[in-house]
């Protein structure tokens, strides 16, 4: 079955716009993967955002003088569509050569046109470098189960079936793992991330968890789908008061998507990891 991204741009040669061109977005409709998570639009157990940083935005101003910054765009976990990545990046580059009156008018015409193409409100903020810098790396809190010392033998798609936990023993904790990678459906390019889960319930066994998670290492899927089958992998699992899986995954193009599903109503902190 042919994926809907092949009709994008993507892994197509492409002709670089630098001049405004809002077309050059692709939205891809989310239903058919919820579909085969057993979701609908109706039916989502989580809320959240995909959160895009982009660090090679440029437009001009007035006098002809350049600007950078950097983009944060907030796409809403329940929107219809997703945009595909390399038709963001075209966009975005369309607007090196484009004059805009004021940062305030480029964030007007960059949110018009986002949540056009995902069917909802998308939230834009750009930030000055410095701003960005000061910042620095954030470091992750909780317990990083990658010295866990355990045998791997599946790689090739997600194996919910290597999950357990202890129903005996409650506990609420926040684990990650920086060994989070799978392949673009379309490319075939890998997808390097770190996933930090937080969770209040039954125990997970920390071993089964990185097994579980090295088994997406040659799944093919786009970055949200996959934070989504490990939040639904999770919740059957653990049956949790409360479940938040949040991925950081590593730019590729000057972007970098951060997907954030959970069942409580709180922000996802977006200050970068080292690997980004």
């Amino acid at each position: 079955m042919q994926h809907p991204a092949e009709l994008s741009p993507l892994g197509k040669s492409s002709a670089y716009v630098a001049t405004y061109s809002p077309e050059q977005l692709f939205p891809i409709p989310r239903a058919p993967k919820w579909a085969e998570l057993g979701l609908t639009a109706e039916s989502l157990p989580y809320g959240g955002v995909d959160i895009w940083n982009c660090y090679e935005l440029s437009w001009l101003l007035p006098s002809g003088k350049p600007v950078v910054a950097i983009g944060e765009f907030g796409i809403p976990a329940d929107s219809p569509n997703i945009i595909e990545s390399k038709s963001f990046k075209l966009y975005l580059n369309s607007l090196n050569q484009s004059v805009f009156e004021s940062r305030a008018a480029l964030v007007e015409v960059i949110t018009r046109d986002l949540s056009a193409a995902a069917g909802k409100p998308v939230s834009v903020r750009l930030r000055t470098l410095d701003e960005v810098g000061e910042e620095g790396i954030a470091p992750l809190d909780g317990y990083c189960i990658d010295d866990l010392d355990i045998e791997i033998r599946h790689y090739d798609s997600p194996r919910a079936e290597l999950l357990s936990s202890d129903p005996e023993r409650q506990v609420d904790e926040r684990i990650y793992s920086h060994l989070l990678k799978s392949n673009c459906p379309v490319t075939g390019q890998p997808d390097w991330g770190t996933v930090v889960i937080e969770y209040r319930g039954p125990a997970l066994d920390h071993a089964s968890l990185l097994a579980y998670l090295v088994s997406f290492r040659q799944h093919a899927d786009f970055h949200e789908q996959c934070v989504e089958r490990i939040f639904l992998d999770l919740q059957r699992v653990l049956m949790p008061e409360r479940l938040s899986v949040h991925a950081r995954y590593v730019r590729r193009g000057g972007l970098d998507i951060n997907p954030y599903r959970t069942t409580q109503s709180v922000s996802p902190d977006n200050r970068r990891l080292v690997r980004q």
